[in-house]
């Protein structure tokens, strides 16, 4: 009996830990329920809050590039980091950062004289002018770089650099490469890397025309073949020729340092009666032709033919009126009567290009 009763209280003593186990387990979930509670409303509402900026942004690029037509800075840096498309050339995307690239860097000079040599009407008629042709320059390298897959053709790093090393000397000046790029910024308002860009793009499209042109290839072996056959005489292949070739006299001395393609340093290297034979133009337009006539220590004379490149061109024409160029932004074409001050802009943008 007695034993009995000793159990019977043990496991009372029991139930009593166990009871007062449960009380405060039972106070310790009233806190921790309800802060889980409050950290998972927080965690929904960050993310809430972080989608709707993030569509905000979206929302106001989108505007900002495909409605609005902004150039700003900050959306050009933006669409240089993501793969944003302006246009479709036969179903491959040309980069709203290329077309950003041409257009800043023909107008970067012209908005720096605006305040002294353009007024507001002549700004926007630029503005209109160099977004058209800056759209169509990006959408021709696009088609360029889609050849360029076909025919296999590739543009290394070190052909871009040594680009950029010819670039530092043109004029006959050795330039440093820091004061090289301040010139590209001030005249260009483009850094290293996308004036890197830009060579890469103009010596791509030099491949695939030549790769592409097959008739300029065999006018260049006509030309060579009658150069032969009339003693070298530049003058009677361009009348043999007349409309197919462009035939060039530079009528006296010129700067051996010249910007015309390469054809003035080209002939330097040549005595008085001897020719080049065929070369391909340093812009990568055509094949050229020279013979000197003359020279001194930096003056040149000299006769030259061009063969320009015309296969590429009439392939993306063929793709405009195919409708295959699609472009996802409306441009406000330029007006058929050009303000008085059109041709001076003209003029000044190619000296800065110059």
């Amino acid at each position: 009996m007695s034993l009995l009763k000793k159990k019977d209280a043990k496991l009372t003593e029991q139930e009593k830990v166990e009871e007062r186990r449960e009380e405060v387990l039972a106070k310790g979930r009233k806190f921790k329920y309800p802060l889980q509670w409050t950290k998972h409303r927080i965690v929904i509402n960050t993310i809430l809050i972080t989608v709707v900026i993030f569509a905000l942004i979206i929302g106001g690029g989108w505007l900002a590039l495909y409605r609005l037509n902004r150039t700003d800075d900050i959306l050009f840096r933006i669409t240089e980091m993501l793969p944003i498309p302006v246009a479709k050339v036969d179903d491959e995307s040309t980069r709203f950062s290329d077309y950003l690239m041409f257009y800043r860097s023909s107008m970067t000079s012209i908005e720096r004289q605006s305040g002294s040599q353009f007024d507001e009407g002549s700004i926007v008629e630029l503005r209109n002018e160099y977004k058209r042709a800056a759209l169509t320059e990006a959408e021709k390298y696009t088609f360029a770089a889609k050849l360029a897959k076909e025919h296999n053709i590739v543009i290394s790093d070190e052909e871009v650099n040594a680009e950029f090393d010819r670039h530092l000397k043109i004029g006959g000046v050795d330039r440093s490469e820091e004061s090289f790029l301040k010139i590209v910024k001030d005249n260009f308002g483009l850094d290293k890397t996308e004036y890197q860009r830009m060579l890469y793009l103009t010596l791509l499209k030099a491949k695939v025309e030549v790769a592409v042109d097959e008739r300029a290839a065999k006018l260049a072996d006509k030309v060579e073949a009658l150069l032969k056959a009339n003693g070298d005489s530049y003058k009677k292949v361009s009348e043999a020729l007349d409309g197919q070739i462009i035939y060039e006299e530079t009528g006296g001395l010129v700067d051996s340092k010249n910007i015309d393609g390469g054809r003035a340093s080209e002939a330097m290297k040549l005595e008085p009666g001897q020719s080049t034979g065929k070369f391909i133009s340093m812009n990568g337009d055509g094949y050229y032709f020279v013979k000197l006539i003359k020279k001194t220590d930096a003056e040149v004379n000299f006769v030259s033919i061009k063969i320009p490149f015309t296969e590429f061109d009439q392939r993306f024409d063929a793709l405009k009126e195919e409708g295959k160029i699609k472009e996802l932004i409306t441009l406000e074409e330029p007006s058929d009567i050009e303000p008085d001050t059109n041709d001076q802009a003209s003029d000044s943008s190619k000296e800065t290009k110059e």
